[in-house]
């Protein structure tokens, strides 16, 4: 099983984006703290301030949101997703790119988490 983990400032609006937005489901969650979210296999933790994976580490560094990693979802009509995405009121770091086959965006969950869409053309 793939599982990964994002460190969010509010997990009832993380589970509410993902599930609202990318078809999650959501498959147990611990009061404000973490929830585990699926969707083809892929289990997403979100980890809120409250959650162990949120403690500072020994050298004092706090484990936070946003950065560069990110997942990626594959979609099918990614001008439809993206269109759909605005309306609900989804923020992108940048415009459609398209290039050698593949057409791709970045948007951002309400964390700051980055999340890429692609499309192979």
């Amino acid at each position: 099983m793939i599982r990964f983990r994002y460190i969010v400032n509010d997990v009832d609006k993380a589970v509410e984006f993902y599930t609202s937005n990318f078809d999650f489901k959501l498959e147990e969650q611990f009061g404000p703290a973490i929830a585990i979210l699926e969707r083809d296999g892929v289990q997403l933790i979100v980890s809120g301030p409250k959650a162990s994976a949120s403690k500072p580490m020994p050298d004092g560094t706090k484990p936070s949101p946003g950065g560069w990693s990110r997942m990626v979802i594959t979609v099918d009509d990614i001008e439809t997703v993206v269109s759909r995405l605005k309306k609900n009121g989804v923020q992108f770091k940048n415009d459609l790119i398209e290039n050698q086959g593949r057409k791709q965006i970045l948007c951002l969950d309400p964390s700051d988490n980055i999340i890429e869409l692609f499309q192979q053309t």
